[in-house]
């Protein structure tokens, strides 16, 4: 049996102490998940709104200059807004939690952005100039940078994720955080993993996803790009779960029900080495 089956059954099954080795401040992981899936939710609507823009729209796509997709509740719209100085909405496509193409709500209807649009396309616009102007950000071949703004209350923020553009590969790392004041203008910017980590998948049976390892300013914990990606990728990888470690914890991501658990990295290595023996 994988090594990492057999930890998942040990803590599933065993150890009464259990709640001894966790990390003790769970308002930090409950927040990374929640962001993660916030980003998650937003790149789910801007893959499958762009497979309808593209289908429905097919004259209004010469002027079509970007998008970006934004939650309310339990929906997710994806906009589309076209070139020029004072560009406009050309297509408000809107998904429920099931992100079915069939069921998404397709508006044409040529429109101003709302305040709350007009922030999030200001930030977006500001993450562009800045990823084209400053040597922070990298590029690797096959690969593409996947803007995604968020605006929630008085956050605004830019997450920056690689994301492939051949088959059979999930891309981990190369990501960046870009945050802006009440006014839009940029306030810091930040490499949230050092490396690019590419993984391979459909060559070979992987169901438990492997790991990968975090440095010191990437952080302690698994990241909301990390979990925002496998959620992404997982179902297609048939991946099951993925650990992330850093010297203090080990994140480990359940794919199947989407959910955290953190252990201290001190209780994780004598739970490996119990099991090697």
């Amino acid at each position: 049996m994988n090594l990492h089956m057999k930890i998942l059954l040990t803590l599933s099954f065993g150890f009464t102490t259990f709640s001894t080795l966790l990390a003790q401040d769970h308002r930090i992981s409950d927040s990374i998940v929640n962001e993660g899936k916030k980003l998650y939710r937003s790149e789910m609507a801007s893959w499958y709104g762009t497979d309808i823009f593209v289908e429905k729209f097919k004259e209004q796509r010469s002027n079509l200059s970007g998008y970006f997709s934004y939650s309310d509740h339990d929906r997710t719209s994806c906009i589309f807004f076209s070139k020029g100085d004072n560009p406009q909405v050309m297509a408000t496509i809107t998904f429920d939690s099931t992100y079915e193409m069939a069921t998404a709500q397709v508006n044409g209807n040529v429109r101003e952005f709302t305040p709350y649009e007009k922030d999030i396309y200001l930030i977006r616009k500001k993450a562009v100039e800045t990823i084209n102007s400053d040597t922070i950000f990298k590029g690797y071949q096959n690969t593409r940078l996947n803007l995604i703004p968020i605006v929630d209350g008085e956050q605004k923020k830019v997450y920056v994720l690689t994301g492939p553009q051949n088959a059979g590969v999930i891309i981990l790392g190369n990501d960046y955080l870009l945050t802006f004041d009440k006014n839009n203008d940029l306030l810091t910017k930040k490499q949230l993993h050092r490396n690019i980590l590419p993984f391979k998948y459909g060559e070979e049976k992987d169901e438990f996803g492997g790991m990968h390892t975090h440095l010191a300013e990437t952080g302690d914990y698994i990241t909301a790009t990390d979990i925002c990606t496998i959620m992404l990728y997982s179902k297609f990888a048939k991946w099951k779960t993925h650990f992330v470690l850093s010297d203090k914890y080990v994140s480990i991501w359940d794919c199947e029900r989407n959910s955290l658990v953190v252990m201290n990295r001190e209780a994780w290595e004598k739970i490996s080495k119990d099991q090697k023996n």
